[in-house]
């Protein structure tokens, strides 16, 4: 497994403050940069319970932290939290992390087309095992109307009527399967000019369209309340969102939970990267941490 980074893991620390007996979950264990240096901060006879969806990832990082007692990883969604942690015992936990979105380890070798970087079918699904729908699917299927909303709803994408009307012109000729050949009709559909901004043109299709196979913006508010239902009294929750959808679902869900009378938010506004870790680890640059205490 490569050498995963884990972004704002120092406020992480500071705010979850794991300490020896304690308990946790990551509900997004990924390559086990937050989970690890949490384990190495609960010895002895602390716990935390790491859930991976990617059935290749959650494989290779249970190798991985085989040697740590405190560890327990297992191949499922963060919305099953509170099954598993009946399953395995956990009880109500001190802390849990969300680190959302696709992570680095997918888009650099997943093989199924997170990326507009490399030339790979258009699956974008996180749970092959449990999902059916890809994203060649979506474009090739879909009327254009539905590829519209989904650009603009998804992705807030400005060209989303050009680039859906290029997709239903374009499949016509040939389904649309590969990453390469959405690329090539998004640019085809998007200004010149446009073309040169500071985020690449297909930034927010490829977005769009991975929320949308993975249903990620209702899978967050149900992993939210599961991981609420999973805390103690006292126990605090804390979640790195990489785009503004994200983050505005999370802070909805914060604030209607602080209005509940069941959480108080300990961020008001969300803790960004530093400087520092821009420059060590450039996927921070948009990295948004926001944390919360239950309180009943």
């Amino acid at each position: 497994m490569e050498k995963h980074i884990p972004v704002l893991l120092d406020e992480i620390l500071r705010f979850l403050d794991p300490q020896s007996g304690k308990t946790f979950i990551d509900a997004t264990a990924n390559g086990g940069g937050h989970l690890m240096a949490i384990a190495k901060r609960i010895r002895p006879e602390g716990k935390i319970l790491g859930l991976e969806l990617d059935p290749v990832i959650a494989k290779e990082l249970s190798e991985k932290c085989a040697n740590y007692e405190e560890i327990t990883i297992r191949n499922k969604s963060f919305t099953d939290m509170t099954t598993v942690t009946k399953t395995e015992k956990t009880g109500p936990v001190d802390g849990i992390i969300f680190d959302l979105g696709v992570s680095s380890l997918q888009l650099e070798r997943s093989g199924r087309g997170f990326s507009f970087l490399r030339d790979e079918p258009l699956d974008m699904r996180f749970d092959p095992e449990h999902t059916t729908l890809r994203a060649s699917d979506i474009l090739n299927h879909s009327t254009k109307e539905e590829l519209e909303r989904i650009f603009k709803e998804y992705g807030q994408e400005r060209f989303a009527r050009k680039i859906a009307d290029a997709i239903v012109e374009e499949r016509k000729r040939h389904p649309i399967a590969t990453t390469k050949e959405l690329v090539e009709c998004i640019k085809s559909a998007v200004p010149r000019p446009a073309q040169k901004g500071r985020i690449h043109f297909a930034t927010r299709i490829f977005q769009a369209l991975r929320i949308a196979v993975n249903n990620e913006l209702e899978t967050i508010r149900k992993g939210i309340a599961e991981a609420i239902e999973c805390l103690k009294q006292g126990g605090r929750i804390a979640v790195i969102s990489f785009h503004s959808l994200e983050d505005g679902e999370v802070k909805r869900i914060f604030r209607a939970e602080e209005g509940r009378g069941v959480i108080t938010q300990l961020t008001k506004k969300p803790i960004i990267a530093g400087e520092e870790e821009v420059a060590k680890n450039p996927r921070a640059r948009s990295a948004k941490l926001r944390v919360a205490q239950k309180i009943a």
